[in-house]
């Protein structure tokens, strides 16, 4: 089984995919989960693995997804008896097993990416800075050579994008200075990348811009494009451009994720509801078991309590309509 999990991880990785691991590292019984259990926690919510229960899953999908889009590790501990210990999320085991569980989650996030388009003096040291702190660098350029970019990941001759996965952690920088400006800047606007930028003058960078709006690219694309590129560090070598342009996609790298959280990420930090039979917190979006009842929808920790539930609604009813009820088409027991 572990041979199995390392595949999957490394599969994950291959692809550029952002998940979390989740390890087991102490309980008390009586619970399922014991140390050494771990499982894979995407950004769908779905969990490759095995940490325990139907109690315990909704919690570690929260964490995990929220770990993913800090980048944060956490340390949780479920169980019946909350403890005071510094640094650990506490959550109230309210599954009738009792015991107590503590998961260690890590997240794991793919490199980012750097897509230089241009073979200029600022491209080649910015490849060589950006291999330099462990990046990811393709380079797009006609003419290119190995000899220029000796150590980056993926050169090809042409500026055709069309084939390279775009990512959240993707940057791209054109650095043609001189060598199809425009081209280059219409294949990277073509793309979805959240950070494009042109190595120019202020003045040159506008002449380009005007001329990429008289080939029909709307106005607001071409104002996706930064110019001049980098922090503002007074930098006029090559080599001062070179840093000065990696030194902002690291800051903007670091705070990307809070700002501009991935989608799927997202979507699951929705209202936390109860499940009306155990009490446990279950995040609607990530909940499988989900049952629906003279027009209400109602979610579940596991299998288990949406039975009970299904068997006698009607008991379960009265408690599970009270509280706040934020859309009126979905009705759950809000905490």
């Amino acid at each position: 089984m572990f041979d199995q999990f390392l595949s999957k991880a490394a599969e994950l990785l291959a692809q550029g995919e952002p998940f979390a691991v989740a390890v087991v590292v102490r309980y008390e019984a009586p619970i399922s989960g014991k140390p050494g259990d771990k499982a894979i926690i995407l950004t769908n919510g779905e969990v490759w693995g095995w940490i325990g229960g139907g109690c315990a899953q909704p919690v570690v999908v929260k964490e995990a997804l929220k770990a993913i889009e800090t980048g944060e590790p956490q340390l949780i501990r479920i169980s019946a008896s909350p403890s005071t210990d510094t640094g650990v999320v506490e959550y109230t085991l309210t599954c009738h097993s009792g015991g107590t569980l503590e998961i260690y989650i890590e997240p794991v996030l793919p490199k980012p990416h750097i897509v230089i388009l241009g073979r200029s003096p600022v491209g080649q040291i910015l490849a060589k800075l950006s291999k330099a702190i462990n990046f990811t660098v393709s380079v797009a350029a006609p003419t290119a050579h190995r000899e220029s970019f000796p150590d980056v990941d993926s050169l090809q001759t042409d500026l055709n994008l069309s084939g390279m996965q775009i990512r959240p952690q993707t940057f791209i920088v054109i650095a043609t200075q001189g060598e199809h400006d425009e081209e280059a800047l219409e294949e990277a606007l073509k793309t979805t990348a959240s950070y494009v930028t042109f190595v120019a003058s202020k003045v040159k960078a506008a002449k380009v811009f005007e001329s990429l709006k008289q080939r029909g690219i709307p106005s607001e694309q071409v104002h996706r494009v930064r110019a001049p590129a980098g922090l503002n560090i007074r930098a006029t070598t090559p080599e001062e451009i070179a840093v000065s342009i990696l030194a902002e996609i690291v800051q903007r790298n670091k705070s990307k994720r809070a700002q501009n959280p991935p989608e799927a990420v997202s979507s699951a930090r929705n209202q936390e509801v109860k499940d009306p039979v155990c009490g446990m917190t279950v995040d609607p979006s990530v909940a499988r078991d989900k049952s629906e009842f003279q027009g209400h929808s109602f979610y579940f920790c596991c299998a288990g309590c949406k039975q009970k539930f299904e068997a006698q609604p009607e008991s379960y009813l009265g408690a599970a309509l009270t509280g706040s009820i934020p859309d009126p088409t979905v009705k759950t027991f809000f905490g």
